[in-house]
């Protein structure tokens, strides 16, 4: 059994829905420590100037957990970010089709920003037609806090003979403690394809709202395309 983990991200990109596509269960990393600019607590879309972020203002403490960051509530970001989507994806092919369920999600009262990402990926998996099991790592149980010996007990407690990383972790994992713990790694090598997108030039590297808003139900089949045969 394949095995991937990663932190639950906010409207993440297209290379997190491959990973778990790839993998037979994906584990949300809700456990480690918050880590502020980066994916957790904001995503990036295409406007007619570029990028845009897409950010959940949170009240985060040091060393606080992704499961105890609250949503800093005194900002009305989700309607900014409603407003967002369709001022700039309301002329996609496929945008009548989505919005409605990123309305129905970002209006909900959420407290914590890992609950909110939970859900949201848990909706874009489905959405996408993925069927890879998801789990929480919270609900697993108890594991190391080093971040090595924490990936591999939760492949041992689920019974993985194989790990999923993803390409950035060949600079710092530790492959000869995965070697002796029976556990083979495997990096997933994502390479990005190109698909049509609004304005202009196209641009890499954006929430998956940007793949689902222009092509629809041949999303994850464009995710697949590029896949190196395995």
């Amino acid at each position: 059994m394949i095995v991937a983990v990663h932190q639950p991200q906010y409207l993440p990109w297209l290379g997190y829905f491959d990973k778990i596509d790839r993998a037979h269960l994906f584990v949300l990393l809700d456990i480690v420590q918050f880590k502020k600019n980066e994916w957790q607590n904001r995503n990036r879309i295409k406007t007619a100037q570029g990028w845009q972020w897409l950010t959940v203002p949170v009240t985060y403490r040091f060393p606080q957990r992704i499961d105890q960051v609250k949503i800093n509530l005194q900002s009305n970001w989700a309607r900014k970010h409603l407003l967002t989507l369709k001022s700039n994806y309301y002329r996609a092919p496929y945008f009548s089709d989505y919005f409605s369920t990123f309305e129905n999600i970002l209006t909900q009262n959420w407290q914590s920003i890992a609950t909110l990402n939970i859900r949201l990926v848990r909706e874009l998996t489905e959405l996408l037609g993925i069927s890879t099991p998801l789990r929480l790592a919270s609900e697993l149980g108890d594991f190391p806090e080093e971040p090595d010996e924490r990936l591999i007990a939760i492949c041992k407690h689920l019974g993985a003979e194989v790990y999923l990383a993803g390409l950035g972790g060949r600079n710092y994992m530790n492959l000869e403690k995965f070697r002796k713990a029976g556990i083979e790694v495997v990096f997933q090598e994502f390479k990005h394809p190109v698909f049509p997108q609004l304005y202009g030039d196209f641009l890499p590297n954006l929430s998956v709202v940007d793949l689902l808003f222009n092509c629809g139900e041949q999303s994850l089949r464009i995710i697949r395309e590029t896949r190196k045969e395995e």
